[in-house]
């Protein structure tokens, strides 16, 4: 597997004990394993978001389409995170966006993450997906005195900049819209986005790509890739499958032993959620959040949270470098000890649920959609910095585009194709995670 991750993060014969995967509505789709030698004109890697909305769109132009995917439908990050369907799949700032790719194609990049979350609401309404759809919008909390003056030049920014009109919010103001906690002393409230269910979701996507005609393998796990000057040849535990083109979209999770083209080109990172017990009103109104509105705070070692439709409370946040299994035993006390810090009211209430997984990072810092190889047959939708939920389904969408040259290059905005570069010395990856966050965690202080 990836050459930078514990192999316990790999459990692909088993589901990770999540409140998704608790809650979750049966599959009801047969996807059994490849179990022969076989052909198609697209194989996918990856069942989550991105290669189930490559293989809808695939499937719908009437191509033969198949999906294999190492664990079930969703093993991945898609039925993991955090359920926020929203803006911001970059790490890169808007400034440096700006001088780096130009203002015209920031705004095209902009659209597009818009675009993502209204193509999201479309699927689940257009395929009768029950992804628990929450309420419109998110806010940012700022988590310092000095994080709140900051949030009105971000408004002023988003304002001049893409046209996007946000609220700012004193103390008062979330006190009495109920996003309220001690440690947020302002906040800055976006109408773009709305949480749901990921993993109501990822199998809605599995029953409408296989209703157009797609094919999942489940437990199939790509073993080895050979290219052949007429195509490609994958080969798992049960068969072969030869193809014309290949689109990977495992994200975090990418082979980079197998997938040799991804190789250095990503950085995994992991992302840890706790899920309480249903509170009750009188629990909610003690602590200050009744609102289901998404949120999180201004950290760059962000935690976000948000209260789901049962009166569970989910609280999420990236940190942590050891993908094993002690290593996450060890987080879950950190994670709680933050939630319990930011919302001390609830410092007693039961965790029923703990999980973690893989966000990807790219070393441009922003997504990348295209192809990998000079023949534009291996083509890939990568690296969505912890917000894949719209973004991975509007870049699957729109790789199968560019695949079967429905969508142009051009068409796609710079940002997202101009490459998907090298880190230098990937070997020492983890290093620079590890120093990452250390900075990160200087910065979040100030």
């Amino acid at each position: 597997m990836a050459s930078t991750t514990h192999p316990h993060a790999f459990h692909f014969d088993r589901a990770v004990d999540s409140y998704w995967e608790a809650s979750a509505d049966p599959l009801g789709l047969d996807t059994p394993a490849l179990a022969s030698d076989e052909a198609c004109d697209v194989a996918i890697i990856g069942a989550g978001f991105t290669g189930l909305s490559a293989a809808l769109e695939l499937a719908g132009q009437g191509l033969d389409v198949r999906v294999l995917e190492a664990g079930h439908v969703g093993w991945g990050a898609s039925g993991r995170n955090g359920g926020f369907a929203c803006i911001g799949s970059h790490k890169l700032s808007y400034g440096k966006m700006i001088r780096t790719y130009g203002l015209d194609a920031t705004r095209a990049y902009y659209r597009a993450m818009a675009e993502s979350v209204d193509l999201v609401r479309d699927l689940t309404i257009r395929h009768g997906i029950d992804a628990w759809a929450g309420s419109d919008g998110e806010v940012t909390l700022a988590h310092l005195p000095s994080r709140a003056a900051e949030l009105q030049d971000d408004q002023a920014f988003m304002k001049s900049t893409f046209g996007e009109d946000t609220e700012l919010l004193a103390v008062e103001d979330l006190k009495e819209r109920g996003i309220w906690g001690p440690q947020f002393f302002g906040g800055l409230k976006a109408h773009t986005g709305f949480g749901i269910h990921p993993l109501n979701y990822a199998r809605g996507l599995a029953q409408a790509a296989a209703k157009a005609g797609a094919r999942i393998h489940g437990r199939s796990q790509v073993t080895r890739w050979e290219e052949r000057p007429d195509g490609h040849l994958l080969t798992t535990a049960g068969g072969t499958l030869q193809a014309k083109h290949v689109i990977v979209a495992t994200n975090g999770y990418t082979p980079e032993d197998v997938s040799t083209r991804h190789a250095g080109r990503i950085m995994p990172a992991l992302s840890s959620i706790i899920v309480t017990r249903p509170l009750s009103e009188d629990e909610r109104r003690a602590q200050g959040w009744t609102s289901s509105l998404m949120a999180f705070d201004s950290r760059k070692l962000l935690h976000y949270f948000r209260l789901l439709p049962n009166g569970r409370f989910l609280f999420g946040g990236r940190g942590g470098t050891d993908a094993s299994d002690k290593g996450g035993a060890a987080y879950r006390p950190l994670l709680a000890g933050a939630f319990n810090q930011l919302f001390p009211e609830w410092r007693n209430v039961e965790i029923t649920h703990y999980w973690r997984g893989f966000v990807c990072l790219a070393y441009d810092l922003v997504p990348y959609v295209g192809t990998l190889d000079e023949r534009e047959t291996v083509w890939t939708a990568i690296a969505y910095h912890g917000n894949g939920v719209a973004m991975g389904t509007w870049c699957g969408r729109a790789v199968a585009r560019m695949l079967t040259k429905r969508a142009a290059r051009e068409e796609v905005p710079n940002v997202l194709t101009r490459r998907l570069a090298r880190f230098p010395l990937p070997a020492f990856r983890p290093l620079y995670l590890k120093g990452a966050y250390v900075w990160y965690g200087w910065q979040d202080s100030r």
